[in-house]
């Protein structure tokens, strides 16, 4: 706001600083998309979002995300807080930006086994099939766009889709951002589960959430209304679990299959070395389900990635997008992928 105590002049100066800043806020394109995921009856939700003046992007301005393990993307990286989202920041800087929903997961489509009793079939959707059903979008935005290669992001385990999908097919990767990386635990498991998939209450996503935070922080993490946006967004895109009692969220258990075979008896999924694209690491300090050493870790084996760079970000936790210190991941995020690579020294 103007300082109406200042010199007329100074004021004047100050209202038209703030009308241009808010006539250069670029207007927002979005689509959303079923993409075919591979297998009959399964398609996979896509959204899209770019400036309404921007028709072609290259590949440094072309950006895939992914998300976790328990909750999709479509409600994390493209929940309007505070008036916008993840998604949104990055799409207003001139980026194509694409988001994704795996099988089992927010809009995409459920397999017929999530119908049933969750115990009658085995894990659904584990990191073998989410990083073939991530390439799948890629390929799909790539052929959109006319593109040979773009920047992958994930989130959590989304970070184990993306580290695979970079390590595998690097003639389509630009550049890399893993957000909260998860690499070998040396703890056992935190999420325990057996069959299809599980049910989250939202009692037990908050205690999660905070989980690693110290007491007198807690209060001030998540700005007032945060939370309960983000769950009733999240339970609505499971119409079945929302409905039980209490109600839940479901989400396939592959991944949690993958913590107990891979991730907990020291056997990565994928080899960092093998990614050659410039790579971002970035997390919150009080991350408890991704602790720092899993990012430290992964730094040091990046042997082949030409810029590899690891940000903490202070007083956040996994979930630092949708707290009060978001716009530090934000901008860090932002800030990289803006950067521009060389090969050169």
């Amino acid at each position: 706001m103007p300082n109406w105590n200042a010199p007329r002049a100074a004021v004047l100066l100050s209202i038209l600083f703030v009308f241009s800043a808010a006539a250069k806020e670029p207007q927002l394109v979005t689509e959303e998309f079923k993409v075919p995921a591979g297998e009959a009856g399964i398609e996979i939700h896509v959204r899209n979002k770019h400036p309404a003046d921007v028709s072609n992007f290259g590949p440094d301005h072309t950006l895939v995300f992914v998300h976790g393990a328990t909750y999709p993307a479509s409600t994390s990286f493209d929940l309007e807080l505070g008036g916008t989202s993840m998604m949104d920041y990055i799409a207003a800087h001139g980026y194509d930006v694409y988001l994704m929903d795996l099988p089992g997961y927010g809009r995409s489509t459920r397999p017929s086994q999530m119908s049933q009793p969750a115990e009658a079939n085995p894990p659904l959707e584990n990191t073998a099939d989410a990083v073939r059903h991530y390439g799948v979008v890629v390929d799909y935005v790539l052929k959109r766009r006319g593109l040979q290669k773009l920047d992958v992001m994930g989130w959590s385990w989304g970070t184990t889709i993306v580290g695979g999908f970079a390590a595998s097919q690097p003639e389509k990767t630009n550049r890399v951002v893993l957000y909260a990386p998860v690499w070998i635990l040396r703890e056992p498991p935190p999420v325990a589960g057996s069959g299809a998939y599980r049910s989250v209450t939202a009692e037990r996503a908050q205690q999660r959430w905070l989980n690693g935070v110290p007491e007198d922080k807690k209060d001030n993490l998540i700005p007032p209304g945060w939370f309960d946006a983000w769950q009733k967004a999240t339970w609505a895109t499971d119409p079945t679990g929302s409905a039980e009692n209490p109600p839940v969220v479901r989400a396939p258990n592959g991944v949690v299959e993958d913590l107990h075979k891979y991730w907990g008896a020291g056997h990565p999924t994928y080899d960092p070395s093998r990614i050659t694209a410039p790579i971002l690491l970035v997390q919150g300090e009080w991350d408890h389900d991704t602790p720092p050493y899993m990012a430290q870790t992964i730094f040091g084996l990046l042997a082949h990635a030409p810029w590899k760079q690891y940000t903490m970000l202070g007083e956040g936790t996994h979930t630092i997008m949708m707290e009060r210190n978001r716009q530090q991941l934000f901008y860090v995020v932002q800030s990289f992928l803006d950067e521009k690579f060389s090969n050169n020294p």
